[in-house]
C-alpha cells in the first residue's frame, strides 16, 4: 500500500492543529515535517517546538526531514518532540551514516535524502542500514516547484538495488507530486508519497488524498 505524507510545510500555520487533524481523519499516513536551518537551503521553516505540541493529538507517523547543514546537532531535540522517522541529507556536512546510527539509537527510523543533482552511487555505503530513502524530486528549501522527472529513473534504480540486494528500505519521494506524477513513481517502485500544495492548496483535501491513495493502490 503506498503512503500518503501530505507536508506540513504547506499547511497554515495559523490553524496548524486543525490543519493535521483534517489530513488525518482525511485518510493521510505520515505527516511530513521539514525542518530547515536557513543554512543548508536559504528558508527558514521551524523547529521541533512547532509539531511537539501536536504530538499527543495526532496519531501520524511524524517523518521528520532535516534540511540542514549539521544534522546531529537537531537529532535529540527532534526525537524528544515527537519523531517516529528522521531523514537526513548525504549532502549535509556531518557523516551520515553516523547520525542514522544515532537516530536509530533512539529506537526510532533514520534514513538518507539525495537532492535531485546528486546520483544514487553517493548513498550506496549507507543502503545497508537505512530504513527510507528520500528521493528529493524538487530543489529543496521550497514549496510549489515542478517536479524533476529523472526522478523516476532514480526510484527505479534504488528499487533495484533494493531487491537485488535484499535491503529492506522504503522509498519516499518529495516534490512536484499529483496524481499524475504519483503514478509514474509508484509504479517506479515508491512507497511514499509526500504531497504539499497538491493537499493543502485544495479546497477538498479528503478528495485528494483519497485520489493519490486510490490511484496508486490499484
Amino acid at each position: 500500500m503506498t503512503i500518503i505524507a501530505p507536508s506540513m510545510l504547506s499547511a497554515d500555520f495559523g490553524n496548524l492543529q486543525e490543519e493535521i487533524k483534517e489530513i488525518e481523519l482525511a485518510g493521510a499516513d505520515f505527516l511530513h515535517i521539514d525542518v530547515m536551518d536557513g543554512h543548508f537551503v536559504p528558508n527558514i521553516s521551524f523547529g521541533p517546538m512547532v509539531y511537539k505540541p501536536i504530538r499527543s493529538k495526532s496519531n501520524l507517523v511524524f517523518d521528520c526531514h532535516l534540511m540542514v547543514e549539521e544534522p546531529r546537532k537537531y537529532i535529540k531535540d527532534v526525537v524528544d518532540a515527537g519523531a517516529d522517522i528522521i531523514t537526513v541529507h548525504i549532502e549535509s556536512n556531518d557523516d551520515v551514516e553516523e547520525v542514522v546510527k544515532e537516530i536509530q539509537s533512539y529506537g526510532i527510523k533514520g534514513g538518507v535524502v539525495l537532492n535531485p543533482a546528486t546520483p544514487i552511487s553517493a548513498i550506496e555505503s549507507v543502503l545497508p542500514i537505512v530504513d527510507q530513502v528520500l528521493v528529493m524530486s524538487v530543489v529543496p528549501g521550497f514549496g510549489g516547484q515542478s517536479f524533476i522527472d529523472s526522478s523516476v529513473d532514480k526510484i527505479k534504480e534504488l528499487d533495484d538495488i533494493r531487491k537485488a540486494s535484499g535491503y529492506d528500505y522504503l522509498i519516499e519521494v518529495d516534490g512536484g507530486i499529483n496524481s499524475e506524477t504519483s503514478k509514474r513513481c509508484v509504479e517506479a517502485g515508491v512507497d511514499i508519497l509526500v504531497a504539499g500544495s497538491y493537499v493543502f492548496d485544495s479546497d477538498n483535501r479528503k478528495a485528494r488524498i483519497q485520489s493519490l491513495a486510490e490511484k496508486n493502490n490499484n
